[in-house]
């Protein structure tokens, strides 16, 4: 039998690298910081560095904002944050966040009811009513009165366009023009790792790997551009930027490095450590050792709340200690103990390096 046009094997692969994706999604976590368990003091140390005015747009702001891959993908060389400054200048304010987010496009649920609004300059209850469940998940920063605040932003389009500009320059002199030239090497690394998997990999076990144990059915399409992310390791997103195109943004920072700057403790390591060291977590290895399992038989099995074995399904997820395997709205996971193999030498090597620290500084 033929295999349809956008199964896994007829997927071909682009390739994508630019510090711009950085930019908007360091913004982000900066900004969510206990979504993606960052130290939420340090994240508010570097936001309060951008002055008061533009602080506050983006506070208001970036948790609404989907991260804008399509736009990226599409800018010249060499996508960084400069190129996003010069392209924006480009663009009229008031269409900078419409054509920012490719709201014309259609592609999101709630494209059009946000090109509405901005074509009145309004929003009304509807409008709330409409947006509320699309775009407040469960991050605790993502509530009505933060939906509201930020409709009031953009229906003022021009404005809106202004400050985002004005902002985002902001949080580059504060932050990003020096965390720019760290993450530079690491992407470029990941870029280089992912093309040499492709290479004895087909397209489903490339994502697996390179999203340390995520699998989705949900067809791929005829284009898939890999692009390797620092920031949001060990998540991805899995995203359309058009009809036949999808953007994969993997995690390429290595487990032995930190995501704050200069801090000696890789986080990867202690994400791991953390995850074992909960007894709840550990009778779910046990089972998702033997079979695949959904939450709701978990918390059956364990006799805890739906919630509780989500909690602990995310951390184990974070550790890439599980596969998770999407069909359609229904989650299962697996254990994925080679996890541990590799957690197990991460955590011997930052030992060994720790002894030959110690031992240089006796010298």
């Amino acid at each position: 039998m033929d295999q349809p046009p956008d199964s896994p094997d007829q997927t071909t692969l682009a390739w994508d690298m630019g510090t711009a994706y950085e930019l908007f999604v360091s913004l982000q976590v900066l900004h969510e910081p206990e979504f993606y368990e960052l130290r939420p003091s340090w994240a508010a140390g570097i936001r309060y560095r951008i002055p008061a005015i533009e602080r506050t747009f983006l506070e208001e702001v970036v948790p609404f904002l989907t991260l804008p891959l399509g736009w990226i993908y599409r800018l010249p060389r060499p996508k960084d944050a400069r190129s996003v400054f010069h392209a924006l200048r480009e663009i009229e304010p008031a269409q900078r966040g419409i054509l920012l987010l490719d709201l014309q496009q259609g592609l999101r649920p709630e494209s059009g009811r946000l090109l509405e609004i901005a074509r009145r300059r309004s929003w009304d209850r509807d409008d709330l009513a409409f947006l509320e469940p699309l775009l407040c998940k469960e991050e605790p920063v993502k509530n009505e009165q933060a939906l509201i605040k930020y409709l009031e932003r953009w229906a003022h389009p021009g404005n809106f366009g202004e400050m985002l500009l004005q902002s985002l320059q902001a949080f580059y002199q504060a932050f990003f023009e020096k965390e720019e030239q760290r993450v530079e090497a690491v992407l470029q690394a990941g870029l280089e790792h992912a093309r040499q998997l492709s290479t004895r990999m087909n397209v489903s076990e490339l994502i697996t790997e390179l999203s340390q144990g995520f699998r989705s059915t949900e067809e791929l399409g005829r284009e898939l551009i890999i692009v390797p992310d620092f920031w949001m390791t060990p998540l991805i997103v899995l995203e359309k930027i058009s009809p036949d195109q999808k953007l994969f943004l993997f995690g390429a920072r290595p487990v032995t490095m930190s995501t704050i700057p200069g801090d000696p403790v890789p986080d990867g390591l202690l994400r791991m450590l953390k995850a074992l060291a909960d007894p709840t977590r550990l009778r779910i290895l046990r089972y998702l050792y033997k079979e695949e399992l959904g939450p709701t038989e978990l918390s059956r099995r364990l006799d805890l709340r739906g919630p509780t074995i989500i909690h602990h399904l995310r951390e184990l997820r974070l550790a890439g200690l599980v596969i998770l395997t999407l069909r359609g709205q229904e989650r299962r996971y697996r254990a994925r103990l080679e996890a541990l193999d590799a957690a197990n030498e991460d955590l011997k090597g930052f030992i060994a390096n720790i002894a030959e620290d110690k031992d240089l500084i006796r010298r």
